[in-house]
């Protein structure tokens, strides 16, 4: 009877699931100190050029309120009923993947759908469908049961049709993104170590073919050639990264102050504001400031990986081990290109950049991972 009453109550308390409060604080936070960020980014060039100062804080905290609106909402959806509909969702997300090529080219590049008040893209949406559509075919094993051949061939798939597009676009950094994510979630979901090491000797085939046949754009090239050689061309292809690290050095122990930065202020730093904004945090807050940023992000990849710990089923576990690899990689990738360590890809900084789909493609994959937290086992340490 003990027993009995003990279990009830446990059932009662997991029946009661709220919200992981500290995902969603950590990714308030860091939404938040993005605004300020941007804002301090952009002011002084928007009042040279005549505009509001607050222009493009205040843009940017439109895409926010819309994104934290689709967390909350796909947190309410039971992230189960994904599986029923995943066959149209992966073709829509190709379509208009495809649908891209109809526009014309911005800066170079076809990677947008006009949609008069901001442009849609599709490739940040993608990632979470490739993600969803992963998790359920690698579901499909039993924890105990090594990964077949079979469904491994079905996972590059999967992931190959759009990394491919995207990369026609081209977006290298988000191509790159989609591989690092599938490394992640074959790992996870029971690939053996054969398997692992046959993928990898494969891309880093694939890599060399790349540059074999020249399938990579001269300004991909420039950027690989700055990163093995950081004093190559210090007012051309070498001039961003050089700038970048002179204003996050600047920035020493604790910063600048807020609003105080010479690079930032003057907008030495091209696309400061997107995929270069962890700059104006290091010129104008510091180590101490930078340190903090990758606490919350260490905050957020952690409650990810409880998550996918206390998931009810393998598809919500690998669901939210998907969401953690992708958001690995753009911090990682991001801060490092910033300070030399990686090249420059393009990628922006979650939650901090300037991006409307950006943005609102990572809240939807926050909100995501929260539905598997609030549905999990309702019996503490058992998945149904």
């Amino acid at each position: 009877m003990a027993t009995a009453a003990r279990l009830d109550a446990a059932v009662g308390d997991r029946r009661r699931n709220r919200p992981d409060v500290l995902l969603v604080l950590g990714t308030l936070a860091l939404s938040v100190f993005g605004l300020v960020m941007i804002y301090s980014a952009t002011r002084f060039g928007l009042e040279r050029a005549g505009s509001l100062a607050t222009i493009g804080a205040e843009r940017q905290m439109v895409f926010v309120t819309a994104g934290i609106i689709a967390m909350f909402a796909f947190s309410l959806i039971d992230y189960r009923e994904y599986r029923n509909y995943l066959p149209l969702i992966y073709s829509g997300m190709i379509l208009l993947l495809v649908a891209v090529f109809l526009f014309p080219e911005v800066n170079g590049a076809r990677r947008w759908i006009p949609l008069g008040v901001f442009n849609f893209q599709p490739a940040e949406f993608a990632k979470i469908v490739t993600i969803l559509t992963a998790a359920h075919i690698l579901s499909r094993t039993q924890e105990d049961e090594s990964l077949s051949w079979r469904r491994l061939a079905q996972v590059i798939l999967v992931m190959a049709i759009p990394a491919g597009l995207i990369l026609v676009e081209p977006d290298l950094g988000t191509t790159m993104t989609i591989p690092f994510v599938m490394f992640v979630m074959l790992f996870a979901g029971g690939a053996t170590m054969k398997q692992m090491s046959s993928l990898f000797i494969t891309a880093v085939l694939g890599v060399a073919a790349m540059f074999r046949f020249g399938l990579l754009r001269e300004h991909q090239l420039d950027r690989l050639r700055v990163f093995i050689d950081p004093a190559v061309d210090p007012q051309g292809i070498g001039y961003q990264l050089r700038q970048s690290k002179l204003a996050i050095g600047s920035g020493q122990l604790v910063g600048r102050g807020l609003f105080q930065g010479t690079q930032t202020n003057f907008a030495y730093i091209p696309e400061q504001e997107t995929d270069f904004i962890f700059t104006a945090v290091g010129e104008q807050l510091g180590f101490v400031g930078g340190i903090v940023v990758l606490a919350i992000f260490f905050l957020v990849v952690w409650r990810l990986l409880v998550i996918s710990s206390a998931a009810r089923d393998r598809f919500g576990s690998l669901v939210a081990i998907g969401v953690a690899g992708m958001l690995m990689f753009h911090v990682f990738v991001n801060i490092g290109m910033t300070i030399g360590i990686a090249p420059v890809t393009g990628l922006p900084l979650p939650f901090l950049s300037q991006g409307g789909s950006f943005y609102i493609a990572m809240a939807m994959s926050i909100g995501i991972s929260n539905s598997v937290w609030l549905r999990r086992s309702p019996v503490p340490e058992r998945r149904r």
